[in-house]
């Protein structure tokens, strides 16, 4: 069970002829560079696999099924690590977070990775025009030099609360509106209907250029607060919402894995300790459902654009969330955690050439997204990425991928195998001492309710597992 990286040692070497491979690339012509086909990239923030076509039936997603009918979804992706900044930095650089590299949300992906080429900048630099809008990096300034121009992003009025009572309630950074709102407000005044604005704005001027596009839209919702138009709240009566049937601290488990779900403490309403009320828990859930079908309206859009446009049939979209995140599993919101609600992640990938309406089991995970891209597009790897294409899969659905993905956060980290998932707790960020091991068969149990990593019965594959960990963690370097 391996899980290939470049030694730092080497990464210099790599980093050359990586970029040696984006200036062959950016020497082809430009009726070459035509002839390539568009990406859509689409980033949600905060969204676990809650959508219809992932089995979901309670939600209203249909343009998100249509979408998975054009292409194929993933039923087992997971991001590197589940904070949104962290995530998306080490998606678009194709390396995995260390405890010293992509860690926090506030990452920097021009910080912490700046002497290798980052997803949009090889696109750039193969005759790409691409942009951002939204969402897309955690900073709106970040990767400044991979756009062709200045990344957009609404004005942050407008991002939150729609009710002037709520917007009152906000005194400080940390002192914050309700965690859900349901406003019988014009869809227009919200973020990411302006976000898709935007989006359809440059579509139309982008399908008439000479060059192909890469453009990133990236939607706010479903993140905190669950702000979003009365219809979507219509949509999921409060009778209808089932709270989770595990929302208890897993058995056995070190309380080291604990955690306090700050960032929804800091809402009006919700509790600065202890866990929320149930009549509580069901609006957050409302409200998080809502505002997944706000997006779910969004993306209808583009993708009606795109036909408009004439242009659907040679654009790769790729629609992905950059963590999952908890509902009320184990006791905890939010994300920031190892455990499966807050890694796992709806990705869903259509291409030129791809046959839709299939469903991929393999587990990948994010750093594999950037080198199925550039295959996708015809465009050389640079020698850096640590994932690996899923271009087979995207032909073969049941083509042999890897057999372990690698999460982390904080001082956790975790390896999730076709059954397990093995899981450690260290200080230090994840560099120090030993806290805490646990270890779940998903088989078996895949609520992760009981852990096994004590059970002579699972020896065996505890070791295994965590031999493939310390092999990972080697390749840190750290000093």
């Amino acid at each position: 069970m391996t899980l290939r990286h470049p030694n730092r040692a080497i990464l210099p070497i790599l980093v050359f002829f990586s970029m040696l491979s984006i200036l062959l690339g950016a020497s082809a012509t430009s009726s070459q560079a035509a002839e390539r086909p568009n990406v859509l990239f689409i980033a949600v923030d905060d969204l676990r696999p809650e959508i219809f076509c992932f089995g979901v039936e309670k939600m209203v997603t249909p343009n998100l099924d249509r979408l998975a009918e054009r292409g194929v979804k993933f039923d087992r992706a997971y991001c590197n690590i589940a904070v949104c900044g962290a995530s998306r930095a080490s998606l678009m650089k194709g390396l995995r977070p260390t405890p010293t590299r992509f860690t926090s949300y506030l990452t920097r992906a021009d910080n912490d990775a700046a002497d290798v080429p980052s997803l949009p900048m090889v696109f750039k630099q193969a005759g790409y025009h691409t942009a951002s809008n939204g969402k897309v990096y955690h900073h709106n300034n970040d990767d400044v030099e991979a756009w062709s121009r200045p990344s957009w992003r609404p004005d942050k009025s407008s991002l939150w609360w729609a009710l002037p009572e709520n917007r009152a309630l906000v005194t400080g950074q940390r002192i914050r509106g309700p965690a859900y709102e349901a406003a019988d407000e014009p869809e227009e005044s919200y973020p990411d209907h302006q976000i898709c604005d935007k989006t359809l704005a440059d579509l139309r001027q982008l399908a008439g250029q000479d060059k192909p596009f890469f453009l990133a839209c990236g939607f706010y919702r479903p993140h905190l607060p669950f702000v979003a138009p009365k219809k979507y709240w219509d949509l999921y009566p409060t009778d209808t919402i089932r709270l989770p049937d595990n929302r208890y601290f897993p058995r056995d488990l070190p309380d080291a894995f604990n955690y306090t779900w700050g960032e929804m403490r800091a809402y009006h309403g919700i509790p600065k300790q202890g866990p929320v009320s149930d009549e509580t828990a069901v609006q957050l859930i409302r409200g998080y459902h809502a505002c997944v079908s706000l997006v779910d309206a969004q993306v209808g859009r583009l993708l009606d654009e795109l036909e408009k446009l004439g242009v659907a049939d040679n654009t790769i979209i790729v629609f992905w969330g950059d963590h999952g995140w908890q509902l009320g599993e184990h006791g905890f919101w939010c994300k920031h955690t190892n455990f499966e609600v807050a890694s796992r992640t709806p990705l869903l990938i259509a291409a030129p050439g791809v046959e839709g309406g299939r469903v991929c089991r393999r587990i990948v995970e994010y750093v594999d997204i950037y080198p199925t891209l550039c295959d996708l597009a015809g465009l050389p790897k640079p020698a850096h990425l640590q994932g690996m294409s899923m271009r087979p899969l995207l032909a073969d659905v049941q083509a042999e991928h890897k057999e372990a993905v690698i999460t982390r956060h904080g001082g956790g980290d975790a390896v999730r195998t076709d059954g397990f998932r093995y899981m450690e707790m260290h200080t230090k960020n994840g560099a120090g001492q030993l806290q805490g091991i646990g270890m779940f068969d998903l088989k078996k149990d895949p609520g992760e309710n009981q852990n096994v990593a004590e059970d002579p019965a699972y020896a065996q594959v505890r070791s295994r597992l965590q031999g493939v960990l310390d092999a990972e963690r080697k390749k840190w370097n750290l000093k």
